[in-house]
């Protein structure tokens, strides 16, 4: 089908056959010359248009019809069809290269860490390329990153406290714990529909596949993020990253094996990498191999002696070990240090507390679990926690104050019994 410049109306003559009629109507006017005699006219000459550079001669004088007076018309003609042949083709090339503009636009503007305007430039461009998997695939990559520039990712895998297996409870070893807002949820959903829009049209990459698994991370869907990171993995099986997110997936569903096996993976990639080793000695204390997890703990502590900025991580999660192990004096040591580290996470004041409790330090106890709560103050085992801590203390009303509201925030309606230190 050919494309039609809209400003030409469709019922008249267009395109090549319009210009090459004028150039006939008209050469067949002008290259028509008189040959005269003295001034008298014996007869009339046409020239074809391959003649139209020369001129005629008599036996008198000359009359030129020459290229000087043809040429302004014949280049002005050829000009207009070359304008009218070419337009509709230019005028698409040109559409076509200003939308590949847009699209490398936004790439640029996405390697820039640009998201809102990276955002923009490709939502304009996907509105006349509805079909571009390049572009669906790259607005999935933004809305991901929007949601990494406001929480970090770290937050959204949940460690657990050790104990035996089967009967580990969720909690955070991380210095941030706000939970994903709504905002990034719906995010994450859309991210995931332009990934699924755009493999409609081509095969994803593996690192778009990182990024879908990830995607399913932020909604708490471990089935999901296990299932594209593994298929991830096995296009790109020398991505570390890529390992590490997959043992803190199979962590979470409770694949304490599978995991320990995928932390392996990526120290081997990533060799003295603190944060997979930590997570290594979770998973190990996740089976109940205590001497491992320790292990790893300290092993993690050590590759982080001389670093500027450090991962409370492991001396947390040593902490808790310790404290687990009945061994409370030692657990303050490494809980102190974590503090230091990150003085704004709330799990490291409540296992402090818990530690203090423990060795019936009931002032500093209560100073940690006073702080845990502040940070985190819809946490129900924080008050559950500080109310005997009160009691010991003969704080009577401030005990029956945070048992209430600890039942408030169970949903239970009686005083809980309570908890063991």
């Amino acid at each position: 089908m050919t494309l039609l410049p809209t400003c030409l109306p469709r019922e008249k003559p267009t395109g090549r056959s319009f210009a090459q009629s004028a150039v006939k109507a008209l050469l067949s006017e002008v290259i028509s010359v008189r040959i005269t005699t003295y001034g008298s006219v014996t007869k009339q000459q046409t020239l074809t248009p391959f003649k139209a550079n020369t001129y005629a001669r008599t036996r008198g004088r000359v009359e030129i019809a020459s290229s000087q007076k043809l040429l302004p018309f014949l280049s002005a003609l050829l000009g207009s069809l070359l304008f009218l042949t070419s337009s509709p083709r230019t005028a698409l090339a040109q559409s076509a290269a200003q939308a590949e503009n847009l699209l490398v636009d936004a790439k640029a503007l996405f390697q820039q860490a640009k998201f809102t305007e990276a955002d923009r430039v490709v939502r304009q461009y996907l509105q006349n390329h509805p079909d571009s998997a390049d572009g669906h695939f790259l607005l999935g990559h933004i809305l991901f990153r929007e949601i990494q520039a406001q929480a970090t990712l770290e937050t959204q895998f949940p460690s657990q406290a050790h104990g035996s297996r089967g009967s580990t409870r969720p909690m955070r070893s991380t210095s941030s714990e706000a939970p994903v807002s709504k905002t990034a949820q719906e995010m994450a959903k859309a991210s995931l529909a332009e990934f699924t829009a755009g493999a409609k049209f081509h095969e994803p990459s593996a690192a778009d596949l990182k990024t879908v698994a990830l995607d399913y991370v932020l909604l708490s869907d471990y089935p999901d993020a296990d299932k594209w990171l593994t298929k991830m993995l096995e296009w790109a099986p020398n991505d570390s990253e890529g390992w590490y997110y997959l043992g803190r997936t199979k962590y979470n569903e409770n694949r304490f094996a599978e995991a320990i096996s995928a932390f392996q993976r990526c120290l081997k990639l990533d060799p003295k990498n603190a944060k997979a080793e930590d997570n290594l000695g979770l998973s190990f204390a996740g089976l109940g191999r205590n001497e491992e997890a320790a292990s790893a703990y300290n092993q993690a502590i050590a590759w982080q002696a001389q670093s500027l900025q450090k991962n409370p991580g492991p001396y947390i999660d040593l902490g808790s070990l310790l404290i687990d192990e009945n061994r409370p004096q030692d657990a303050i040591t490494f809980l102190l240090q974590a503090i230091e580290i990150a003085p704004r996470g709330s799990r490291g004041h409540e296992l402090l507390g818990k530690a203090y409790t423990r060795v019936e330090d009931f002032p500093k106890a209560q100073t940690e679990l006073e702080k845990a709560i502040e940070l985190s103050p819809q946490t129900p085992n924080l008050h559950c926690m500080l109310a005997p801590v009160y009691r010991k203390q003969g704080l009577a009303e401030k005990a029956k104050s945070e048992y209430d509201r600890c039942a408030a925030l169970t949903g239970t309606h009686s005083t809980p019994q309570e908890p063991s230190p």
